[in-house]
């Protein structure tokens, strides 16, 4: 276990009295320095005030860290919002580790993305986005000059140097040739104004969510040289070439993942390791499991080969495994089975004598060492913080010559950059010190309970008000995440800090079928999305609070989106304890609504046992619309308009049922939203906002606690 520090590595009087100082190198000591007393201060207090809408704007975070190949420095994405766009926003920013200075590699907030270090560390590849227009550059560490290699009409990915730097590879997406049209309008009069022509739609995936209806396109291979020149296509075919890519020591050859089977398009988690050779094209399928493999990484040997790979079978949940492929003895082994997780990345490390891993585990996102014969020596469970609005797991990191790079978490802050070094972790940046130091925060407290269904024991989490009093009754929201495999964890939440600062007791369980408790425990829904089990594991928990003591009874609202708008909708129909409820984009008919979303493929073959038309009351029994008869809750409904995940149609037959029935209902449609309707900044706001201003419309007086009451949470408390 790592002994977890928390110090600066800026050595600022070494900063200080660097001679060729810049302008920026001291704006940026400044900030350090004052950073540092800001960090070093007592918590503040008649001066601290309670997170507001408008800090939403700026909230900062650390995402992508990228090592260099020596590991002596870390560049990594710091992104922000830009409050008159209302939109995201990306900048790179490098520290050194030695000297300890922290500097933008360029002057602006934009659309930077996939910073990519050359193996000698004299270049940095990255993407940046201008309009519809995508390009690849270089930036020349020494001069500071950067050279445009490629300027695109679609956004690059996965940039890898060749081994002798002297190329980038990548993927991009090509759209298809189409083929005559099967109608051919006659040749309108000069000056006529037409209808729009007709789209002709023969795809099986004709459509994704933020996209909406789309012409056929592939993702294929390319390699550009580094010091320019004409990007060169390396796959063909209508298949779908992803990385990451992995590049062969002779700087002739590419690993990337495939499905290049016919049919390719009704299956979902299949897909093979292949290798492309620049020179002659030719194309090797290097692996023949079933299942998908994806994300190789060659060892230095040459020889060896780590990969992840997903089952195809017929589940709602299937762990990511790691698996080691030596291609001189020609045998694949597993790695790690033991651990009952689901690997979301690996690296070799240490010399290629063990592997790094980051999984999942018990709500906590872990980053450990795995040796070749399976011993796992954790790094840092603090993994995280990339995820602003709802807790998610979330968060990534990266390794080169010892040194690690990650988001780290923090309950109360977004992600900042860490780095391992010696097996102690350091925090690089404090990036929201300026923000979020002279707010009261609403504290994040761990629970554990059994289901009172089974007795199943559930994890959650519940947020107390800023200035929390114990002895106070609070209003309880329950809100339920998405999914539904994904968890939350005790992170910063910019959404439940925002309701937890009107008052509000946010309660977040990871019920059945949660991601981090095993595999086991995430089957446990398997076929049972939403049910009467996910239901009452919820409803316990809200019992297990209010036997604390601090939550008034007669006070509880119930929220999700997604998944999570599934499950409101579900419990609705089968309680009416709840003053009032929020369904985001919630799904009420599993039968339009798998023949209607972007995922009809996905749905249809893993979370069901066959087809609509097949097991029609299979379908029906888990659509909360089996359950209006018992709808008596008033409902709002949120929903981006433009969302093909959980279509608004599903919304609209959830509204119209309400109306028909008499139950108190409003429907929130959010203009050119797709599924992320919290995507923007100002569409954040107005999710909390509204779901705070109908539980307002709700919301009874609360009861002050009896003495009696007081005493039994008390004693609940010190338990």
């Amino acid at each position: 276990m790592v002994k977890q520090t928390i110090r600066f590595v800026c050595n600022l009087s070494k900063v200080l009295s660097t001679s060729a100082l810049s302008i920026a190198h001291l704006a940026s000591a400044r900030l350090l320095f004052y950073s540092l007393i800001v960090f070093s201060m007592p918590a503040l207090g008649a001066g601290s005030t309670n997170f507001k809408p408008m800090d939403v704007f700026d909230l900062e975070y650390a995402s992508y860290p990228q090592v260099s190949h020596d590991g002596k420095q870390v560049v990594y994405m710091r992104r922000s919002f830009n409050v008159m766009r209302d939109a995201a926003r990306s900048a790179l920013w490098m520290v050194d580790l030695a000297s300890g200075r922290h500097e933008p590699l360029f002057a602006d907030f934009g659309s930077y993305g996939w910073p990519t270090w050359s193996h000698s560390g004299a270049q940095i590849a990255y993407v940046t986005a201008s309009g519809r227009r995508h390009q690849i550059r270089v930036l020349h560490l020494e001069s500071g000059r950067t050279a445009l290699l490629a300027d695109l009409a679609s956004a690059p990915q996965w940039l890898a140097f060749s081994p002798d730097d002297r190329q980038i590879a990548f993927t991009q997406s090509i759209p298809q040739k189409v083929d005559s049209p099967l109608y051919k309008a006659p040749k309108k009069p000069k000056g006529a104004k037409w209808s729009a022509a007709a789209k002709v739609v023969d795809t099986v995936r004709y459509q994704f969510d933020g996209r909406g209806i789309v012409a056929p396109s592939f993702s294929h291979v390319f390699v550009l040289p580094s010091d320019g020149g004409t990007p060169r296509q390396l796959t063909h075919g209508n298949y779908q070439h992803v990385g990451p890519l992995a590049w062969r020591s002779g700087n002739d050859a590419l690993l990337f993942s495939a499905n290049r089977e016919e049919g390719w398009e009704l299956e979902t988690f299949e897909g093979d390791l292949y290798e492309v050779t620049l020179s002659s094209l030719a194309l090797q399928q290097v692996t023949t499991q079933s299942g998908r493999e994806y994300a190789p990484k060659i060892a230095r040997d040459g020889n060896r080969i780590l990969y992840l790979s997903e089952s195809s079978e017929r589940a709602t949940y299937r762990h990511a495994r790691l698996m080691l492929l030596d291609e001189k003895k020609n045998e694949t082994r597993a790695l790690g089975e033991h651990l009952d997780v689901s690997i979301h990345a690996a690296v070799w490390s240490n010399r290629d004598r063990s592997v790094s891993i980051l999984y999942d585990r018990q709500a906590k996102r872990h980053l450990a060492e795995l040796s070749l014969k399976g011993q796992l020596s954790v790094l840092s469970e603090d993994v995280g913080g990339t995820s602003l609005g709802r807790p998610y797991l979330s968060g990534g990191f990266d390794y080169r010559s010892g040194t690690y790079g990650l988001t780290l978490a923090n309950k109360n802050r977004p992600a900042d950059l860490g780095v391992i070094r010696d097996r102690e972790l350091t925090q690089l940046t404090y990036l929201n010190e300026d923000l979020l130091a002279t707010k009261t925060l609403g504290d994040v407290q761990a629970v554990r309970y059994p289901s009172s269904f089974d007795g199943t024991m559930i994890h959650g989490f519940y947020l107390t008000p800023p200035d929390f009093d114990p002895g106070q009754k609070y209003p309880l929201i329950l809100e339920l995440h998405g999914g539904p495999h994904l968890a939350y964890g005790d992170f910063f939440s910019a959404e439940m800090q925002l309701m937890a600062s009107e008052g509000y007791v946010v309660f977040y369980d990871n019920y059945r079928g949660s991601a981090s408790y095993g595999e086991d425990f995430a089957l446990l829904l398997q076929g049972k999305y939403a049910s009467r089990e996910d239901f009452q594991d919820h409803m316990s928990g809200i019992d297990h609070l209010i036997e604390l003591g601090f939550v008034d009874e007669n006070n509880l609202f119930i929220c999700g989106g997604s998944a999570g708008g599934i499950a409101t909708a579900y419990a609705i129909g089968l309680t009416d304890r709840f003053n009032a409820a929020v369904a985001a984009k919630p799904v009420i008919n599993w039968i339009s609504k798998t023949l209607t979303a972007d995922s009809y493929v996905f749905q249809t073959h893993h979370q069901f046992s066959g087809l609509p038309w097949e097991k029609f009351d299979e379908y029906w029994q888990r659509s909360p619309l089996s359950l209006m008869g018992s709808v008596v809750t008033p409902t709002m409904l949120l929903t981006g308009e433009k969302d093909r995940r959980t279509p608004i149609s599903e919304t609209e037959q959830f509204y119209q049922a309400l109306k028909l029935k008499g139950v108190d209902s409003v429907m929130v449609r959010l203009p050119g939203s797709a599924h992320g309707i919290a995507g923007r900044p100002s569409r954040l706001l107005s999710k909390v906002g509204h779901t705070l201003a109908w539980f307002e419309r709700y919301r009874k007086p609360s009861q002050e606690p009896t003495a009696e009451a007081s005493s039994t949470e008390e004693s609940s408390i010190n338990r």
